[in-house]
């Protein structure tokens, strides 16, 4: 009885550590998507053509040099690491991308 119960904890704590590793794959891919669009849209020059190729550098810049892009940088005012900013150089304004993905249940309104 009493090994039954140790199994399945330790199957409840494997189930728990999957779903752990499942969401940071889908933040990690949707923040390189997110950031691979945001390049294109831009205007940065990028090395790969598909957005599942693309793997995000610490700074992007676009061609004529008004924007810049960076990934996963701590910023001074605050000590939250935001995904992505976006720094326009002409218009000098920044552009802070978070990204959460909420694992609990979103009530509806019926």
């Amino acid at each position: 009885m009493m090994m039954m119960m140790v199994m399945m904890m330790m199957m409840m704590i494997i189930i728990i550590i999957i779903i752990i590793i499942i969401i940071i794959i889908i933040y990690v891919r949707l923040s390189s998507r997110l950031h691979f669009n945001k390049c294109k849209e831009k205007g940065v020059q990028l090395d790969k053509k598909h957005w599942y190729e693309h793997v995000p550098k610490s700074v992007e810049t676009s061609q004529r040099g008004k924007v810049t892009i960076l990934w996963s940088q701590q910023l001074q005012t605050t000590n939250n690491k935001p995904n992505i900013i976006i720094r326009d150089n002409e218009k000098r304004t920044c552009m802070l991308i978070d990204v959460a993905i909420s694992v609990g249940r979103i009530p509806l309104d019926e």
